[in-house]
């Protein structure tokens, strides 16, 4: 017992010089609570996969590009898992508007050349109109010296298109492969722009046109919209295997771990029924607003 205390009494007690329980905590603001709570969420539309820098003109010069490689650009936190790494590719820009005479014969354009696009699946044509340059998708069987039409009319008679040219669906047969469909006329063209994909026109009601899009769903558009006749160029691109994982990671797809399960739908696709055809309505108009004055008195 007393070799316990005499033990104790050379037990030097250190004091901290400040007391952690009366430090004050650092204020945090909102700007930074918003950046770590509202951490965005894939799925609305941005693919956190590049950003291009658009001039304020069209332009056929290829665009720079800054890869994002999954990650919101403002916060840099990963949104996206599965996408980094990778080639970075020039960007040609498209024309996705097909502009053409409403009466009369048809607009004249020449394919220049076919080039490969790094950053989309389908290949790419340089188009020239009069004194004018444009990109657009190019088809299947597409090549340099290729004329292609491009009319806004809609005859009586259906007319017979070739690979290519860019009429509205009113005027097209029906059982006609297309592909640069636009969702609403005046609007660019929204769908059908990937790799080997087509849409066929199944049938014709009062002012609308039933398209099969490539997800076998259909849809009932205006006979005015727009559409290029043919299948998208590139249509071995979803039958090429990648070959080796250093490919997979120039594509800029990053590995993921699991074992991919077909039947329980992690990695797998279940099956379900398509759903009912809808028709394509016109697009909702912005409210107006308001007009403030001041006056100083």
């Amino acid at each position: 017992m007393a070799f316990l205390a005499r033990l104790l009494q050379n037990v030097a007690v250190k004091t901290f010089p400040h007391d952690v329980r009366f430090v004050a905590a650092a204020s945090i603001t909102t700007e930074s609570l918003a950046r770590v709570m509202n951490k965005p969420k894939p799925g609305t539309g941005k693919a956190y996969r590049r950003i291009v820098h658009y001039p304020e003109e069209y332009t056929i010069e290829p665009l720079k590009v800054t890869n994002l490689a999954g990650r919101d650009p403002e916060t840099g936190r990963l949104v996206a898992k599965g996408i980094g790494g990778g080639i970075k590719h020039k960007y040609h820009w498209i024309k996705w508007n097909r502009d053409g005479p409403l009466e009369g014969p048809p607009q004249i354009e020449k394919v220049i050349d076919i080039i490969d696009d790094g950053c989309r699946t389908a290949k790419v044509a340089l188009v020239a109109v009069g004194d004018q340059l444009k990109y657009i998708l190019a088809t299947e069987n597409m090549k340099p010296g290729d004329l292609i039409k491009t009319s806004k009319f809609i005859p009586r008679i259906p007319v017979r298109a070739n690979e290519g040219d860019a009429y509205p669906l009113g005027a097209l047969q029906v059982g006609t492969q297309i592909h640069c469909l636009e969702k609403y006329p005046g609007q660019p063209c929204h769908l059908i722009h990937a790799a080997g994909n087509y849409g066929t026109i199944l049938r014709k009601f009062g002012d609308l046109v039933v398209v099969q899009l490539p997800s076998k769903q259909e849809f009932a558009f205006k006979q005015t919209c727009m559409a290029t006749v043919g299948r998208v160029s590139n249509i071995y691109h979803n039958k090429t295997p990648i070959g080796s994982a250093q490919k997979n990671r120039e594509l800029g797809n990053r590995p993921r771990s699991g074992l991919w399960q077909r039947k329980d739908g992690r990695h797998g696709r279940k099956v379900r029924r398509l759903p009912p055809m809808r028709i394509i309505s016109a697009p909702s108009e912005k409210p107006a607003e308001p007009i403030k004055f001041t006056l100083n008195l």
